[in-house]
């Protein structure tokens, strides 16, 4: 919990501008916002009229039996059936405005996050990227149509109010505004203590939210290193001070309403009293007026209100309207440049770095003028000690990254000449932790190539020798594997990618360590898989177990981003060198049995033997 990263926007600046994103998708909807802001303008001038009807019958009322009441009844129960549905007009448009604007923002987001470059999310957590397409959306759309209502709703009260006061009765209208100085400076000092308490229970809110997350990836760690009760304590700290700041919320909040509850009583008060003296000495204000005066006062309290209440939400909701709009914004970096096409030839007949630097970040070099040949029908290994830039290789060899300096080539030609769509569609990957999807075996293994018949699939599994688990599996290649194959075993899911991997048929492989979590059993079945895969392809394999990789055409073993020694396996350990050091290192406790072994399987003999032999 103490890796939680926590952001302090408690004095982040407003800025609609954020908000572009979400008002472009908007308007997409225009029959649902122009419903919006027809029903909220009708509501109000409903709202404005009824006082006035309030009045003519209280007037008409006081004539006795002269009194004409019917037509003036009727009127006002018809005010209050176009109030019902100017009511279910605004909110069923406030419902499919949020809806579409939700659903678009969403795809669009999603959109954006397959656009970009595996970099991208190497620096940005998972839960950060989820909260994005999820609360962050919800957010936004659900805020933005009553934002706009309001806005309609309010401006069209305090317009139709004032005008309507002032020609009903100037100087009562005056008294009756009294308060409103009062009130709007009121909105402001509380709206901003309550915007800055509200960013700060944000904030711990997030962390809070990161520290389940860490709770629930890390329950095994914190159990294997008795952790429960420091992060227990971690959590109680972010827990008080979130308590703190919602407390202070909840306490301004119950302050402001009855303020202004009460300024809306001077009013009123104020028309009463003023009104009052009027009536009585009958200078022209009737007791209905006096009473619609006193209604427009409370009424007009309400968009002051509705107003500042809307502000103080949009600049809540400002931080993940930030965050949307600085998504959607981002461009990716690995993109085809306006000349590139795609090659005459189908087949990728070379792999080439010529003379390659790079870094993930400036001034720290992971590769130095690396570079390397790999033709069709080549396998190249790649080993040495974490760190020393394997991954970084295979990493540029498949474009998730673009070199700082020098040229990865494919036949000759700039790999970023190339179209980005036509590259991966002939690179697979099998990588060193399995991704499955929730869904069926087969299905998991269709996911490279979705038109694959259930004939390819399961030939695919035979080649790398995962039908026969398979089969024995409850429901076959129908089993459903789980979220993330958590049904499977470590093996049986590189078993699954590695097939997955191999119906895909690609011209460039690459097996990122994809073996280093298979137990030794497994190894064994895949293995002879692995070699029938690797024949005729441009095939770089990076390896933790050295076991798999004595076969290939050519072995590297890479330090500090550069070639260390390069050779085939016998070359090597003839060599003495860094390979036979780790060679020697990895296989001790299997030399006795090699040595044993000399007779029957010469490709198998002791790596004392081949080292005599080869001096």
């Amino acid at each position: 919990m103490s890796g939680v990263h926590r952001v302090d926007d408690s004095q982040a600046r407003f800025s609609l501008s954020v908000w572009q994103p979400i008002l472009k998708r908007a308007r997409a909807s225009p029959r649902a916002i122009i419903g919006l802001l027809a029903g909220g303008i009708v509501v109000a001038g409903i709202e404005t009229a009824l006082p006035l009807f309030v009045a003519r019958i209280i007037d008409e009322a006081r004539k006795g039996p002269d009194a004409v009441l019917t037509p003036t009844l009727l009127a006002y129960a018809g005010l209050f059936v176009l109030f019902a549905i100017g009511v279910w007009v605004f909110i069923d448009a406030a419902g499919k405005l949020a809806t579409n604007t939700a659903h678009l923002l969403r795809r669009d987001c999603f959109a954006k996050l397959q656009e970009l470059e595996q970099a991208y999310f190497d620096v940005r957590p998972t839960g950060w990227l989820v909260s994005r397409l999820t609360s962050d959306c919800s957010k936004v759309s659900g805020l933005l149509p009553w934002c706009l209502l309001d806005f309609a709703w309010c401006t069209a009260i305090v317009v139709a109010v004032t005008v309507t006061m002032f020609v009903t009765n100037a100087r009562l209208a005056i008294w009756a505004l009294a308060a409103v100085p009062v009130m709007a400076v009121i909105c402001v000092v509380f709206q901003r203590l309550l915007i800055a308490s509200g960013r700060h229970a944000r904030r711990l809110s997030s962390a809070m939210t990161a520290s389940y997350g860490e709770m629930l990836l890390g329950a095994r760690t914190t159990k294997a290193l008795a952790r429960e009760e420091a992060n227990l304590a971690e959590f109680q700290e972010l827990s008080t001070s979130m308590n703190f700041w919602a407390m202070r919320s909840a306490i301004l909040s119950s302050l402001y309403v009855p303020l202004m509850t009460a300024l809306a009583a001077t009013a009123g008060a104020l028309v009463l009293w003023r009104g009052t003296s009027d009536v009585l000495a009958a200078e022209g204000v009737t007791l209905g007026t006096l009473i619609a005066f006193m209604q427009f006062a409370a009424l007009y309290a309400q968009p002051v209100q509705e107003l500042s209440q809307r502000f103080a939400d949009i600049l809540n909701a400002s931080s993940a309207a930030e965050r949307i709009q600085s998504l959607l914004a981002t461009s990716p970096t690995i993109t085809d440049a306006p000349h590139v096409r795609a090659p005459d030839s189908a087949r990728i007949l070379e792999l080439r770095f010529d003379a390659v630097d790079f870094s993930y970040r400036e001034g720290i070099p992971v590769l130095e003028q690396f570079s390397l040949t790999v033709t069709r029908g080549m396998t190249v290994a790649l080993v040495g000690a974490t760190g020393g830039g394997k991954s970084t290789i295979v990493a540029l060899a498949t474009r998730f990254y673009e070199p700082v300096a020098g040229r990865v080539m494919i036949d000759g030609v700039d790999l970023r000449d190339r179209p980005l769509a036509w590259f991966t569609e002939r690179v697979g990957l099998v990588p060193q932790v399995a991704h499955l999807t929730a869904g069926s075996v087969r299905e998991n293994i269709r996911y490279g190539r979705l038109d694959a018949t259930d004939a390819e699939v399961e030939r695919a599994a035979q080649r790398v020798r995962a039908h026969a688990f398979i089969l024995a599996l409850e429901h076959g290649y129908d089993t459903d594997v789980g979220e993330g194959g958590e049904r499977l075993s470590t093996g049986q899911r590189q078993l699954v990618a590695l097939a997955r991997a191999v119906l895909r048929d690609p011209e460039i492989l690459v097996m990122d360590e994809a073996t280093s979590s298979v137990d030794t059993a497994t190894e064994q079945l895949v293995q002879g898989g692995v070699d029938e895969v690797l024949r005729g392809r441009i095939a770089l394999v990076v390896a933790h177990r050295l076991s798999t990789i004595r076969r290939a055409d050519l072995i590297l073993v890479i330090e500090r981003g550069r070639i260390a020694e390069q050779g085939t396996h016998k070359e090597l350990l003839a060599k003495r060198g860094r390979y036979f050091e780790l060679y020697t290192s990895q296989f001790a406790a299997d030399r006795e049995r090699q040595i044993l072994r000399t007779q029957d399987a010469p490709e198998e003999k002791s790596v004392a033997t081949l080292t005599l032999e080869e001096e």
